[in-house]
């Protein structure tokens, strides 16, 4: 009896690491881009289904939340949902700014030069992230940026 009791245990340890190492593996990698400036959200995984609406914003952040064929339910930063054919996206990496008036800095430190506050809602490309800081370039700036004021892939 001890001896299932300890199998039982093993057995739960190791789903339980398993279930957690493929979730927070997953939650890295489901964040893709809109690959062009007009995108159709559709209400079903099928070009039969009716549009939602339309993005019209090139490397919007996305993040997966379902999958079918050649289809991905997405949700926005807004919390808009539907399905995007797989064509229409991206693995560019950008996001999106969350918080409002976020300061953007020459290098990544707070005590570094301020270049620009940057409005809630903004679009922002990542070239490269530190433990809290990315490097973006959005429209004419280019600097650094807490990672906690960003919705989209920031690994």
């Amino acid at each position: 009896m001890e001896k299932e009791n300890k199998n039982y245990l093993i057995f739960l340890i190791y789903l339980f690491l398993n279930l957690f190492f493929q979730t927070n593996a997953f939650a890295s990698d489901n964040f893709l881009t809109l690959k062009n400036n007009e995108v159709n959200l559709r209400q079903g995984p099928s070009f039969e289904y009716p549009i939602k609406l339309v993005y019209k914003k090139k490397y919007l952040p996305v993040v997966i939340i379902d999958k079918l064929e050649n289809w991905r339910k997405i949700k926005d930063f807004e919390n808009n949902s539907g399905w995007i054919h797989v064509s229409q996206l991206s693995k560019k990496k950008s996001a999106i700014n969350i918080k409002k008036n976020s300061i953007l800095y020459k290098k990544s430190t707070i005590f570094s030069k301020p270049i620009a506050k940057l409005e809630n809602g903004r679009l922002i490309l990542i070239k490269k992230c530190r433990k809290n800081w990315c490097k973006i370039i959005s429209e004419d700036y280019k600097g650094w940026i807490l990672k906690n004021t960003l919705w989209g892939k920031i690994k």
